[in-house]
């Protein structure tokens, strides 16, 4: 292959750590002989086919350095579903400004959208190497320990319930129960993490609903009443996409987006925490509240993990490391290599094969019960997260 440019393309949501590995791929491609000049989507896929670029290569090296602790996704994200007719367009975007090489970070879309643009750009005899770098929070990209993105998320959320669980402690006797809703929409990797700064049986979460079981709504209220009747009140979490056995989202939403995804709670729906939190008052006319965050944990580099914001880099190192050796057709991944001490490599897996399999939890990481993850999902997740602060209580004794 002769020499040409490169592209990079941020899609899907962010997280606090997606632009260090652009970071990464941008200065890996530095020392690569056969790429000159290393370009950006504004926009990914759609913005590229609409000719808004950016030249990453005449970034200062302030600026590379600066973004690998710049939160969000600072070329702009889009959520375009490929069609038909936009392959012709991406083609001829490709001989224009005389890329060979396309590097996307992403998720499991995402990896599709790579996959198929270098299979289009090969039955058109274009040379084009494709590789993938892995992000997101829902951690749920097949082939890979974990994603770059989903320790810092999953600090984030551990951080939060922790805290508004010793708040519901404190407030019981206005709020009876609180609801944590995370966003999932087919795993609970993150919703499971709300868990781990438990250290005792009164705090906060006493019950964790996960989309990979089947939500009973009988089972659920009588968890909340023996919770209650144990702790005096009910510290919960929720994955936003938790479903009934029939597949029903327990969310009212049946909204999807440009990939046939449900978006939980949009359009007027109400989001899953609200369900709960009905279901809850409907049974018992308790008091309570819940909580929301969203996108926040996509993009808090106030919480992001110093690992997690090394492991992307490196990411985006060992893709433009990739494309050097001329591999095509590849993902980054992360193999576990040890837990104690906490020690990976780096690995690749087909993007054919990631664009189509997600990984939810394993049946060993949650409870019978299906209401709490078990001790192996906290061995799997602390070496990730990094130690969390264990706050001070006072002595309850009675007073003479």
């Amino acid at each position: 292959m002769g020499k040409g440019n490169a592209i990079v393309g941020q899609s899907g949501g962010p997280t606090s750590v997606i632009n260090s590995s652009l970071a990464g791929i941008v200065e890996g491609c530095a020392g690569i002989a056969d790429i000159d000049r290393v370009l950006g989507m504004r926009w990914g896929i759609e913005g590229f086919m609409a000719d808004q670029l950016v030249d990453l290569s005449a970034q200062s090296a302030e600026t590379l350095a600066g973004l690998r602790r710049t939160p969000s996704s600072v070329l702009g994200s889009s959520r375009h579903k490929l069609q038909d007719d936009d392959f012709p367009r991406i083609l001829s975007r490709l001989e224009k400004y005389d890329i060979h090489t396309m590097f996307m970070i992403g998720g499991n879309d995402t990896m599709d959208t790579i996959h198929r643009v270098t299979a289009y750009a090969a039955r058109e005899g274009y040379e084009l190497r494709g590789i993938g770098v892995p992000k997101t929070v829902d951690n749920d990209l097949y082939a890979t320990d974990h994603t770059p993105g989903y320790p810092s998320a999953a600090r984030y959320t551990a951080l939060s319930v922790q805290q508004a669980g010793r708040l519901a402690r404190d407030m019981q006797k206005v709020d009876q129960f609180t609801i944590y809703q995370s966003i999932g929409r087919d795993s609970g990797w993150l919703a499971a993490a709300g868990a781990l700064a438990r250290h005792r049986d009164e705090d906060g979460p006493h019950l964790v609903y996960l989309p990979e079981r089947a939500f009973d709504r009988e089972r659920f209220v009588d968890d909340v009443a023996d919770a209650h009747r144990r702790f005096g009140y009910v510290s919960i979490v929720c994955g936003e996409g938790i479903k009934y056995a029939d597949g029903t989202p327990v969310s009212a939403s049946e909204t999807t987006d440009r990939f046939a995804n449900v978006e939980f709670g949009a359009m007027g729906g109400a989001s899953v925490g609200m369900r709960l939190h009905r279901m809850i008052t409907d049974r018992f006319g308790w008091r309570g509240e819940f909580q929301v965050t969203e996108s926040l944990p996509m993009c808090a580099i106030d919480r992001a993990v110093e690992t997690d914001l090394n492991e992307a880099y490196d990411a985006g190192r060992e893709a433009a490391r990739l494309a050097g050796e001329g591999r095509t057709g590849v993902m980054v991944t992360f193999v576990r290599e040890t837990g104690d001490p906490y020690r990976i490599s780096l690995g690749t897996a087909p993007l054919e094969d990631v664009a189509v399999r997600a990984k939810p939890m394993p049946d060993d990481m949650i409870n019978a019960d299906g209401n709490f993850p078990t001790p192996a999902f906290f061995d799997y997740l602390r070496p990730l997260v990094g130690e969390l602060p264990e706050y001070a209580d006072l002595r309850v004794d009675p007073v003479a």
